[in-house]
């Protein structure tokens, strides 16, 4: 089924699946294959080498493309390799406009690997989305941006980034990793490509590296999928049937994940040692009246600062949690921390990180979905 009709809840359990044709098994089998045999040469039924397609895949790609409100989907075998592929759609001489707050590895791709290749990259604060404006020129190709940012959750406009994007011939492209398509669908917006780390919510249980594209233009998936193929970056089908797994309970999950963020964020905005809180859902956090627009939900991702702002405070609250595992990554049902500069974003210049408020002594929190009097009782031990 495609879902279309339905509400997100049933479709994240729904689209895209239906029982296997030859059992009935409810759940999409895992296709272990790496080809297909062929009645004639050209005579497939859709199916020839597995790095092309493969049937686990395909269910996915079409449950993504329907929780996205999208036409089209295609996987990849990690966040990174989707962002790759975006990217490769440039050639030198192209130059894109990206937010300044963003997830490291996105930012060490860019600057260490495509920056080689003659493309130019311009990070600004896109606080105010007008000014992008100010950095578009003949070169200019594409618009890149998370929201929320990773990690001081700021929020940018999607809809006035799309509409500037759209009136100078420009791609949008959107990470949405953060928020998940429980929170917030970019397509709706006018986002040309949304971008997942499917590692993180959609998978929701840390143990599958992942990554995805959602379109709705027929030609953009066609030179996506062009690149996919060729360059070969895909994921196996276990890992597919692991994400379609975590789509599942997505909304389950992401219920619990925002009423626990919301009371972390409302127990430490009121913790006596601590200093600035980061939260989305806050009404005095920068462009709260935005993500009312755009997104149903602030989710779990926080941001802290403590009042006695050094590494070496920070580092004493790393130590002693229990529950709140100290490990990259987030959107696991269990809760971690973890330190952006020396972790997540050791990639960013550290002179490049204080220019954007990313300070050495920020703690991010990725609050899962254990019990939240455990969860508070955790951060008061370590906190102190």
């Amino acid at each position: 089924m495609t879902g279309d009709n339905y509400k997100l809840d049933t479709k994240l359990i729904h689209a895209g699946v239906s029982p296997d044709p030859t059992t009935g098994a409810i759940m999409t089998p895992i296709y272990q294959t790496s080809t297909y045999v062929q009645a004639a040469p050209g005579d497939h039924k859709g199916y020839e080498y597995a790095r092309t397609q493969n049937p686990t895949r395909t269910v996915l790609q079409n449950a993504l493309a329907a929780i996205e409100n999208g036409n089209f989907a295609l996987c990849f075998g990690s966040g990174m390799a989707a962002t790759d592929a975006v990217i490769k759609l440039l050639h030198p001489g192209d130059e894109v406009v990206v937010s300044n707050d963003l997830y490291g590895g996105t930012y060490r791709i860019m600057t260490k690997v495509f920056a080689n290749y003659g493309i130019k990259f311009h990070f600004i604060d896109m606080s105010d989305a007008s000014n992008i404006k100010n950095y578009i020129n003949a070169h200019t190709k594409m618009i890149w941006i998370e929201t929320p940012t990773n990690p001081l959750l700021n929020v940018i406009d999607i809809a006035a980034s799309a509409t500037i994007a759209h009136d100078n011939n420009l791609l949008l492209v959107c990470d949405n990793t953060f928020a998940s398509p429980y929170l917030q669908n970019p397509l709706d917006f006018g986002a040309d490509i949304v971008l997942h780390s499917a590692t993180k919510y959609l998978g929701g249980h840390s143990d599958v590296v992942h990554g995805a594209l959602i379109m709705n233009d027929e030609d953009l998936e066609n030179r996506l999928r062009f690149i996919q193929n060729s360059c070969g970056a895909v994921p196996g089908p276990h890992d597919c049937w692991l994400v379609l797994r975590g789509i599942k309970t997505l909304h389950v999950r992401m219920q619990r994940h925002c009423e626990n963020g919301a009371a972390v964020a409302k127990y430490l905005k009121s913790h006596p040692k601590v200093g600035k809180v980061l939260w989305v859902g806050f009404e005095d956090h920068p462009n709260h009246h935005i993500a009312q627009k755009q997104m149903r939900g602030y989710g779990g991702m926080i941001s802290f600062t403590l009042k006695d702002d050094n590494i070496e405070a920070a580092m004493e609250v790393l130590k002693k949690t229990q529950l709140f595992a100290l490990a990259e990554s987030l959107g696991g049902v269990e809760s971690l921390i973890g330190h952006p500069a020396t972790m997540t974003h050791g990639s960013i210049p550290r002179e490049e990180r204080i220019k954007n408020g990313l300070s050495d002594s920020l703690i991010r929190l990725s609050v899962g979905i254990e019990a939240i009097e455990d969860l508070i009782a955790d951060l008061a031990h370590a906190i102190g």
